[in-house]
């Protein structure tokens, strides 16, 4: 039950401080005097081969003497499997010290000694944090320098195990500037009191220091076992130790204990508090960005443009031949009509299933509005990496709020299909809350199911799924029902020309529509597919996922080549008198989803080639499979829309009796 409360609390503070307040970056600095303690916390266990985080403890590490208590945690840290927790390690200030014993842990036990080889065959990290930082570890190799986070559980060297057991800290702070007017935070970050300064604080004549980085170098040294028995935590060790990243010392051996110990010293860095996280966002890989997008900004313009520029012509020439015409000769030319013309008694014939497209197009929507102003917020540094979980919490905050838009959209078009029948827009309503969380809920409970019986942190606890459930139906729900409220109340959008009683046949296609409508996507993929490579690289491989601007601009990209894809799709079906344009107009550029999928099995095969075992597999699929879903219901919406539009443009520019 106090578990239950804590989530509550922590989903109802996240979403309200999303609401109000954001996190800028390199606004709170902390202030440290020398000599005060520098708590060392610790985060789930994480692997590229498993992707299936594990608690920090549920290895045979040193606990605090104190206890292991759990941090502050919001919704999306929650959500993203992240467990933090405190350390035993910890510092002074400015001080630096070496040979400090940590612990000796019990001896091993046959079922430890079997999690400890898995967990290093897996290769998982260990992810200390210090002040929000998470550690950073660099290597070497083919003379380039690599950066890393965290560091791994141990190594197997010609089938022994070695384990990293002495940890080499290095803090880099930077002198505390205080300005009037800047908050001040009396915290680590994690839950952070801002008090606001409005004059020189009493203590500001007091030289203090702020954390600008944190690194690591792991090392494995075997102690000497005897010589730890009668040494208390945080006491010196007897004899030198020498941390060589290089060899290995400590292996792990059934029935043997583990002495941990490390090393910290502090060194004074010309790198200010705004930019202490370009360490950890530096890529390599900007470049590749800015030619991604130019690149596929000049190839969508030059297509663009010549669609563009033939099809306007096209219908131009057609509407103002016929509008120069009298009216007898308007009369012959109706009997000689071709092409689009000849629809005009069908082309807003309703559509098979209107309820599902009504829904469909709500909810695409409401997630291509959530993931618009998501990425805007974030490229406007107000979702910074520093703050974790609050990409995800923002996410889900403005999922619930745009319900509104969702109920709106997709009843207001139930009325226009339905020629202004007002009957069933509750019933709409209630689909458009329901049908993307509901199959969400569904993908996720079965992924969940997964998690719990490997008993990884990744698995959303019980109480945190009561807890999504209420924000479903006591927020989003409501929202859409009001949404659809109001869109049954705006007046539906009346069609230019009448439909008539007799649907008209079909002529035989040379070659099959949705065929053309499944290649569609293609165009849309090509916009897409380079910037997809880092964000499945954010998602699956521990990267950190910064250039929100890139993607935004990719995104405005995306939604162009969408809408003008469809656009002209619709227009050659009707054409060729193919007057069955709503659903074809949806799939032309929702079937972008379909190559995103295939590309993701590709990135699985391919690039997460070292991902281990069927669940793993599983959960990476199911994720997928959730993500296509999303970006299927949005870029379908796109489609539908700009066809929408286009199609009443184009025949209330004539009338045709």
């Amino acid at each position: 039950m106090d578990r239950f409360k804590i989530c509550f609390l922590a989903a109802i503070f996240s979403l309200i401080q999303l609401g109000f307040a954001f996190y800028l970056p390199g606004s709170y600095p902390h202030k440290y005097e020398v000599g005060d303690y520098l708590n060392v916390k610790v985060n789930s266990l994480t692997s590229i081969e498993t992707e299936m985080p594990f608690s920090y403890y549920s290895l045979p590490f040193c606990q605090p003497s104190e206890g292991i208590k759990d941090s502050a945690e919001n919704l999306g840290e929650l959500l993203m499997g992240d467990r933090i927790e405190n350390s035993p390690y910890r510092f002074k200030m400015f001080k630096n010290e070496s040979e400090i014993f940590l612990c000796q842990t019990e001896k091993l036990s046959g079922d430890g000694f079997k999690l400890l080889k898995k967990r290093i065959d897996e290769m998982y990290q260990v992810n200390p944090m210090l002040d929000n930082l998470p550690a950073i570890r660099y290597t070497k190799k083919d003379g380039y320098v690599l950066r890393w986070t965290g560091y791994p559980v141990g190594i197997k060297v010609q089938d022994v195990y070695y384990v990293f057991n002495h940890l080499k800290f290095k803090v880099l702070v930077h002198k505390y500037e205080e300005a009037a007017n800047v908050a001040r935070v009396m915290g680590t970050g994690d839950a952070a009191e801002v008090i606001p300064t409005m004059g020189k604080s009493k203590d500001s004549d007091v030289p203090g220091y702020m954390v600008v980085g944190f690194e690591v170098v792991p090392c494995s040294f075997a102690h000497n076992a005897d010589s730890t028995k009668k040494l208390k935590m945080y006491e010196r060790y007897t004899t030198p130790i020498k941390c060589d990243s290089t060899s290995v010392s400590m292996s792990v051996k059934e029935g043997q204990s583990i002495v941990f110990s490390y090393e910290v010293s502090f060194e004074e860095s010309d790198i200010k508090w705004p930019s202490r996280w370009d360490a950890y966002l530096k890529m390599e890989g900007s470049k590749v960005h800015w030619f991604s997008i130019l690149n596929s900004l000049m190839v969508i313009t030059f297509l663009a443009g010549i669609v563009l520029v033939i099809f306007l012509r096209t219908v131009r020439r057609d509407l103002t031949r016929y509008e120069e015409l009298d009216k007898e000769a308007q009369a012959q030319m109706n009997e000689e009509l071709s092409g689009w013309k000849l629809v005009v008694g069908d082309v807003f014939r309703a559509p098979s299933n209107p309820s599902l497209l009504c829904v469909m197009v709500g909810d695409g929507v409401q997630i291509l509005g959530m993931a618009v102003v998501t990425i805007l917020f974030a490229a406007l540094g107000f979702m910074s990496p520093a703050s974790r979980g609050t990409l995800i919490t923002g996410m889900l905050f403005f999922y619930m709020i745009l319900g509104i838009a969702a109920g709106y959209v997709a009843v207001r078009l139930w009325r226009t299909i339905g020629c202004g029948e007002h009957r069933g827009w509750m019933s709409v309503a209630w689909k458009a809350a329901c049908f993307f969380p509901g199959i969400a809920f569904l993908i996720l409970t079965t992924l969940n199911f997964l998690l719990w019986g490997s008993h990884s942190t990744g698995a959303i606890p019980f109480s945190l799924f009561v807890i999504l459930i209420l924000l479903w139906f006591c927020i989003s729900v409501p929202l859409t029902l009001i949404g659809g409220y109001f869109g049954a109340r705006a007046p539906h959008i009346e069609f230019p020309v009448r439909t008539n009683q007799i649907p008209r046949e079909i002529p035989a296609q040379k070659y099959p529509s949705w065929l053309l409508v499944l290649g569609a996507g293609t165009l849309p993929f090509g916009t897409l597919f380079i910037e997809l490579f880092f964000i499945m690289s954010s998602i699956w491989m521990g990267r950190v996922y910064y250039v929100f601007g890139f993607l935004f601009v990719v995104m405005i990209l995306l939604v162009v080549v969408c809408a003008e894809v469809s656009l002209v799709l619709t227009y050659m079906h009707l054409c060729v008198e193919d007057y069955k344009w709503w659903w074809k107009s949806f799939f032309a550029s929702g079937s972008v989803a379909i190559y995103i999928f295939i590309y993701s099995i590709n990135y699985l095969v391919f690039d997460l080639k070292n991902l281990s075992g069927p669940v793993s597999a599983t959960l990476y699929l199911g994720y997928s499979l959730f993500m296509v879903l999303a970006i299927m219901l949005a870029t379908g919406t796109v489609g539908f829309l700009s066809s929408f539009w286009f199609v009443h443009y184009l025949f209330s520019s004539v009338k045709l009796d």
